[in-house]
């Protein structure tokens, strides 16, 4: 079973990135940190690397109930997006929060997982 809801678009890298930003605000998402591994790779090990970009993805409200619940959830947070470039396209993967909250094996955590993988797949579906 997979831990990632994704897609598959094509276009130009940087603007999936963008679009992929703003379905995340429409849903709610702050981007809290953009991390470029492409440029990390080549500045700390001098390897060349596919564009590969990380955006870490909070939605406030949610993630306020669930640290409500368990203070030690913020060790989940924030929830993964990640653009990358491969053969076929440019592929963008979410990390499948209902999953992920089910770690926490807390059965008060699930409608937030389930609210938040919907969102990540209407996220997905937007691009």
């Amino acid at each position: 079973m997979s831990y990632t809801l994704q897609t598959r678009v094509h276009g130009e890298f940087d603007d999936v990135v963008s679009t992929t930003i703003d379905a995340l605000e429409d849903e709610g998402f702050g981007v809290l940190c953009d991390i470029d591994v492409q440029e990390t790779l080549q500045q700390k090990l001098d390897e060349d690397f596919r564009q590969y970009r990380i955006l870490g993805a909070c939605n406030p409200g949610l993630a306020h109930q669930g640290l409500e619940d368990d203070l030690d959830l913020g060790t989940l947070l924030p929830c993964n997006v990640v653009v990358y470039d491969d053969d076929d396209g440019i592929v963008v993967s979410a990390v499948d929060a209902q999953r992920l909250i089910g770690v926490a094996d807390d059965d008060a955590l699930d409608p937030i997982g389930e609210d938040a993988s919907e969102r990540f797949e209407r996220v997905l579906e937007s691009l």
